[in-house]
């Protein structure tokens, strides 16, 4: 075998992997399986600014899911995936969440911002940011400003559009973009163009 089919072989081995981590991080999650969680990270995942290792992530859900939700439901939506090298990752996936809270039935729309790692031969998720459009009410549409409306809570905004300028020049503009269209993003760089270097904006996780 060629050297390059070997690599693409590799490759189209590693996009699999790679989509099946977000799909199994959701049924973990509801289905509050927190060892399987947290196995989806590596031994040194980093949790919060001091603290780190598959231990502390599970408590840290333990906690978070016992206290804030009766019953969760998470469903993936497109995934997009770019590969720094053989072993490294980033990507972005939807995802249309359902919550039980309390008294009141919670939808959210979001996405995860992820960095995927390859380790002893197995992808993990390395980190996950998570950027919201809105939670809110079933019966409740969000609309306006500070669209993340959790009982209990005052409103604010998640974040949902901020990685992007895109969004922030769209509307700046006031009307068509005028000059010529670039070429298009070379391959394992459409996210990268997109986020034009922007800064990771620093959203308040639920």
């Amino acid at each position: 075998m060629s050297e390059n089919l070997a690599a693409r072989i590799d490759r189209l081995e590693s996009l699999d992997a790679i989509r099946q981590l977000p799909a199994r991080y959701a049924l973990a999650l509801d289905m509050r399986d927190m060892d399987a969680m947290v196995g989806l990270f590596p031994a040194d995942v980093r949790v919060g600014k001091e603290t780190s290792g598959r231990e502390a992530l599970r408590k840290y859900l333990d906690e978070t899911m016992r206290v804030q939700f009766t019953g969760t439901s998470h469903h993936i939506g497109g995934h997009i995936i770019e590969f720094d090298d053989a072993d490294h990752a980033h990507g972005i996936v939807y995802s249309k969440n359902e919550h039980e809270t309390g008294p009141e039935w919670v939808i959210m729309q979001m996405m995860y911002v992820d960095d995927y790692e390859r380790i002893g031969g197995r992808w993990y998720f390395r980190r996950r940011l998570p950027l919201y459009w809105y939670a809110t009410d079933l019966n409740k549409p969000p609309i306006g400003d500070k669209k993340m409306r959790w009982p209990g809570r005052e409103p604010y905004d998640g974040g949902f559009h901020k990685l992007f300028p895109s969004w922030a020049e769209f509307w700046e503009r006031g009307g068509v973009a005028d000059g010529p269209v670039p070429e298009p993003a070379p391959l394992d760089q459409f996210l990268n163009r997109m986020r034009r270097s922007a800064d990771a904006p620093k959203v308040r996780v639920r």
